[in-house]
């Protein structure tokens, strides 16, 4: 049985560390086989905007585009509601793919068995 991993990130470009760490955990629990739901709130939302994550640099890190893509191509990349709106933001100004939700997805999502869900 594979195993879900919720990964909900709280930091954009203004905590690169901490970020790439999200988006490197999500990237390789993709590559693990796991089912990955990637959740993007703060400032972290602004990657999902088309063009952003081309722009992040971090030494000695993998490409977040790359990461992005390992992500979008096998799990789930949601923009919180409440973020996207407080950045005028909708889904048709975010990377295709990525959905917008808010707390009683989350909530849904961590609360379903054999679920891990750790915050960055």
């Amino acid at each position: 049985m594979s195993r879900t991993l919720v990964i909900k990130l709280t930091a954009g470009a203004d905590e690169p560390e901490r970020a790439n760490q999200a988006f490197t955990v999500a990237a390789s629990a993709v590559a693990a086989g796991a089912t990955v739901s990637l959740w993007l709130t703060g400032e972290a939302v602004w990657f999902a905007v088309p063009g952003r994550a081309e722009t992040f640099d971090l030494p000695h890190a993998a490409p977040l585009t790359d990461l992005l893509g390992a992500v979008l191509e096998g799990g789930q990349l949601t923009v919180c509601t409440q973020c996207a709106k407080r950045r005028d933001l909708a889904e048709p100004d975010l990377i295709p793919h990525t959905r917008i939700a808010g707390a009683p997805a989350f909530t849904e999502e961590i609360l379903t068995g054999n679920t891990q869900a750790i915050v960055y």
